[in-house]
């Protein structure tokens, strides 16, 4: 599985690294470019100097996980991405956004036959080492899609 990774500060850093150590390959882009260099040097990420030469390396279904801020940054990014992704693609909010706008972004990437899935995350820098606790909701679809990467995130393929 490929993937890219929108946002990599410390806790969207070590879910890259978290993945790329469980076999899935990991796109990454940040704003600071300096962390997508040294994770493409440490974790082997495939660096991406912006939102769509990141999705330009994925292969459908696209698979693209937001780890940024709720609110106005991740509804940029999403707005952005309606615009890059096709039917079928999928799109995660990591970021803990309001269910509220999460529902909405939902409706509004369905309507771009793109698929959406929230997956509030827990685990703070501890979760590099521990795993991560994920409260994710979607499709059948979308959460078929993302399922390795659910896996390789958890504390084990069986918890989390």
């Amino acid at each position: 599985m490929r993937l890219a990774i929108i946002g990599l500060g410390k806790m969207g850093a070590n879910m890259a690294r978290r993945l790329c150590r469980n076999g899935i390959e990991v796109v990454g882009y940040n704003r600071s470019p300096g962390i997508v260099d040294e994770l493409a040097r440490e974790e082997g990420i495939l660096p991406a100097k912006n939102l769509a030469e990141a999705v330009q390396q994925l292969k459908p279904p696209r698979v693209v996980w937001l780890m940024l801020p709720s609110g106005r940054p991740t509804e940029e990014y999403v707005d952005e991405l309606r615009d890059l992704l096709d039917s079928g693609d999928v799109v995660v909010d990591g970021g803990n956004s309001n269910y509220c706008d999460s529902e909405r972004r939902g409706a509004e990437l369905a309507r771009a036959g793109i698929e959406f899935s929230d997956a509030g995350t827990s685990g703070g820098v501890w979760g590099l080492d521990n795993g991560y606790c994920l409260m994710v909701g979607g499709s059948n679809q979308a959460i078929a899609a993302i399922e390795p990467a659910l896996k390789a995130l958890a504390p084990s393929p069986d918890k989390g």
